[in-house]
């Protein structure tokens, strides 16, 4: 049987959040962002420096290659198990009692939600990235010809997954490169989850489903088997398709001998990969919720960024009834979130999907209807290519320039962006020098943001 420690991407969304929030619950911060535990900082920040100054090439395959390292061997994928996936999630966390717990969709702006409460979250998606060889990032038809195999025989051995195969050559070109990406949900609740909510709920308590509606166009393999062609971010679901000037350009920068991308022909639309959720797990979460006396509260919601601007300015809000200033802003990005600085610095969270001008553009709307901030702090992920729908440093820094004090990137090399790699651990230490901090709070009552959480047109929420 594969470990769930090597099933699972360290690089992956779900488990930077997951390990993001399960140290917070622990007192930690997150000294590595979204890296694997077991790293030491010093050993970390050496390699990471002295990729950093290789010529683009070289450390374009370094950043490949890490991750190709944690990617399961095609032959040994039917040996995951999902309720091991489980165990090893639901252990990350201390145990209870909590007042409220959350079983779904993926968002940064959720971990701090949770945060805030002092309550866990159990994500329903986890990235198995599986080794494979002789597919170029730009061929979706070979990537599903070459591993459909794997990924039926997962499904065969692991009847509560639904697997969402996921081919994105814009966003994830280096990581595709010698591997793919199966996201999996699960559609009926694990054993391990259900214990683990079950020791740590008393009567009374609520349970919240967190939904992201966000579908995307996939091409039906199986029953539970699905392709989806690209991810959200910069590209469009008509360029994906499609194409375009702006792919037919991306794909000449890097030499692909391609106009646009063939994939198979779409055939539907399914729950997004990444961030969507699956509505079928829903059942088992009322029938756990009514059996142990918990109030279920569902938490819907359009696209992963609609809660970002909710979650800010409830902190804001929180911060003013503790008599902090609340005029600092923390802008993360992708898996680049530190709840517990956020919350030692007194800083406002804005969690962005990823680097693209979608998220800035919503980042700026965020600001355009914000009360002014004195500091706001940028940390940007690097995913190592230009990619279609990328927004340029110049783009970030109009943001910045929207303080009215400091306007700073945190952890940027903006002369390597987005090939900064170390910026990962560089992000960390800069956070841990903002001068000003605050001691840590006592948690946020989950009535009054439920309150506050009910009032927002942003979400719909129902329980």
């Amino acid at each position: 049987m594969v470990r769930p420690q090597k099933a699972v991407a360290s690089f992956d969304s779900a488990t930077g959040m997951l390990r993001a929030l399960s140290r917070f619950l622990h007192d930690r911060d997150v000294p590595l962002l979204g890296q694997a535990p077991g790293v030491l900082e010093p050993v970390a920040a050496a390699i990471a420096g002295a990729a950093a100054r290789l010529p683009r090439a070289a450390k374009e395959k370094a950043y490949a290659v890490s991750g190709w390292a944690e990617a399961v061997p095609l032959r040994r994928v039917p040996e995951i198990r999902a309720e091991e996936l489980a165990r090893w999630v639901s252990g990350h966390y201390p145990p209870g009692p909590y007042p409220v717990a959350f079983v779904g969709s993926s968002n940064g702006a959720l971990v701090h939600l949770a945060a805030a409460l002092r309550a866990p979250w159990l994500p329903q998606t986890l990235l198995l990235p599986v080794r494979r060889r002789g597919v170029g990032p730009d061929d979706p038809r070979g990537d599903l010809r070459a591993t459909r195999a794997a990924g039926e025989a997962l499904l065969a051995a692991n009847p509560e997954l639904v697997l969402h195969h996921m081919h994105d050559a814009n966003q994830d070109r280096l990581m595709i490169a010698g591997m793919t990406y199966f996201r999996v949900k699960w559609r009926r609740l694990p054993e391990a989850y259900r214990r683990f909510l079950e020791e740590s709920l008393p009567a009374g308590a609520t349970l919240v489903v967190p939904e992201c509606g966000l579908s995307w166009p996939v091409t039906r393999v199986g029953p539970r088997y699905v392709f989806q062609h690209g991810a959200l971010g910069g590209a469009t679901r008509e360029e994906y398709e499609h194409g375009g000037p702006r792919v037919a350009g991306y794909l000449s920068r890097y030499g692909a001998g391609r106009e646009r991308w063939d994939y198979p022909p779409a055939d539907g639309e399914s729950p997004e990969a990444e961030w969507g959720f699956e509505p079928e797990l829903l059942a088992d979460l009322e029938e756990l919720a009514a059996r142990n006396g918990w109030r279920l509260a569902r938490m819907r919601f359009d696209e992963p960024e609609d809660l970002s601007p909710v979650v800010a300015d409830l902190y804001r809000s929180w911060y003013r009834r503790r008599g902090l200033p609340a005029d600092r802003l923390l802008v993360e990005c992708f898996l680049l979130l530190e709840p517990w600085w956020a919350l030692r610095s007194g800083s406002v969270p804005y969690w962005m999907v990823f680097n693209a001008g979608q998220s800035h553009a919503r980042a700026m709307d965020y600001l355009d209807g914000a009360d002014p901030f004195d500091e706001i702090r940028l940390m940007l992920f690097s995913h190592g290519v230009e990619s279609v729908g990328l927004a340029g440093v110049a783009d970030w820094r109009r943001l910045l320039e929207r303080a009215r004090k400091v306007g700073v990137f945190t952890g940027v090399d903006t002369s390597t962006y987005p090939r900064d790699f170390a910026g990962l651990i560089r992000a960390h230490r800069e956070l841990s020098r903002i001068r000003t901090t605050y001691p840590m709070p006592l948690p946020l009552e989950w009535e009054a943001a439920e309150e506050f959480l009910g009032k927002r047109e942003e979400l719909d929420w129902s329980g």
